[in-house]
């Protein structure tokens, strides 16, 4: 039989569905019990009574202790952590609070970076949001652009969320099914000015993630603000395991920025999915083709970070009208040759990330200390 010391080990790549960190660095397991014939024990310690991923953590356990020598069967049991036992969590971890179930249930969260504006990086983002549903994936699209929000205005979504019973903003969803969450919901003026500085980013940012009621996702795509080093750091230490897709547009000038976005969000330990090319060409009506914004640039980018290209999006008036209307051109007009790049990107990215919670991958805890004032709905 193995010992006590031999199981911990083994568990050791199962993680926390939200906090994303192994169980056993967390000091989630709370016993482990060795019996004759095989049998093993386990009692795991969760943040929340009711997480909805429970049973994928069950499954993950049952999965790694199973693997050991001399193991029979696995009986897994759940409690929760007492508030002095969050409370030194929370410490150890660097953040005010804990998790309460919010992303759970969301397989992949993706960021949409460019590292500079102007390059499409929004459009992205609601455009492949939408492609993404229509290939049947549960998906939503939170504007962390707090100054520039735009993605109510591109999905075609107004209103203002309602709190669920839990205390959880509801998401409000747009036409095409995709649930959004923008700073826009909250603000008592049409097109306000949002004057904040960093640390009020950082909190908006956390409170989006952990105080809306996201339910059962793929994918949740984030649209950042340019200029992301301070962003990348939050998300770090929020998302250990998020993914990066960066946006850029075929000139140098943009290329470059793109590469460092991309260089802060790996020396965090964020993953690059892939790269997404837009303005790649100009083809009029009679079929000539100008390269307005240069060639080649995406590919450049991709090839220097060793991570695919997902997709050249060529320019198309179409695509920036739907966007300002806030009907996505990936699903008025599917057959356009944008909305055909962009569906190719979001096949891709399908490609290169996983199907199922998360449950069994390693991650790199980064702390940092976030602070700011809380959004008007809380």
């Amino acid at each position: 039989m193995p010992t006590k010391e031999q199981i911990t080990e083994a568990l050791r790549p199962v993680i926390d569905p939200e906090l994303r960190q192994s169980i056993v660095d967390l000091g989630m397991v709370r016993s482990i019990d060795v019996h004759e014939g095989g049998r093993v024990d386990v009692v795991v310690s969760l943040t929340t009574p009711g997480c909805p991923s429970r049973s994928h953590v069950q499954k993950a356990v049952i999965e790694q202790v199973s693997a050991l020598e001399g193991v029979s069967h696995v009986q897994v049991g759940f409690d929760v952590l007492s508030a002095q036992e969050k409370q030194g969590l929370q410490q150890k971890l660097g953040r005010g609070s804990l998790p309460e179930g919010s992303l759970a249930q969301v397989r992949n969260v993706v960021c949409v970076a460019s590292g500079k504006g102007g390059v499409g990086k929004s459009t992205m983002t609601a455009n492949l949001a939408a492609a993404l549903f229509a290939e049947g994936k549960t998906t939503a699209a939170l504007d962390a652009d707090v100054w520039g929000y735009s993605i109510p205005r591109m999905l075609g979504v107004e209103g203002r969320p309602q709190v669920s019973a839990q205390r959880k903003i509801i998401p409000l969803t747009s036409r095409t099914g995709v649930k959004t969450m923008s700073i826009q919901y909250f603000l008592d003026e049409t097109d306000q000015a949002i004057t904040w500085r960093g640390p009020m980013l950082h909190k908006a940012i956390r409170q989006f993630l952990e105080d809306v009621d996201w339910g059962e996702l793929d994918y949740l795509l984030i649209d950042l603000p340019p200029g992301t080093g301070d962003v990348s750091m939050t998300l770090a230490q929020l998302l250990p395991q998020a993914k990066f897709v960066i946006v850029t547009t075929p000139q140098p000038a943009a290329q470059k920025v793109a590469k460092r976005a991309a260089e802060t969000a790996r020396r965090f330990d964020i993953e690059v999915a892939g790269v997404i090319e837009n303005m790649s060409g100009f083809t009029t009506p009679d079929g000539q083709r100008f390269t307005i914004f240069g060639e080649g640039g995406g590919q450049q980018l991709a090839d220097e970070l060793d991570v695919p290209l997902l997709g050249k999006v060529p320019l198309q008036e179409e695509l920036r009208v739907g966007a300002d209307t806030g009907e996505p051109l990936v699903v008025t007009d599917p057959d356009a040759p944008a909305s055909q790049a962009i569906s190719h990107a979001a096949r891709g990215l399908i490609a290169v990330t996983p199907q199922d919670i998360p449950v069994m991958q390693a991650a790199s805890p980064f702390p940092s200390d976030v602070s700011g004032t809380a959004l008007p709905m809380a």
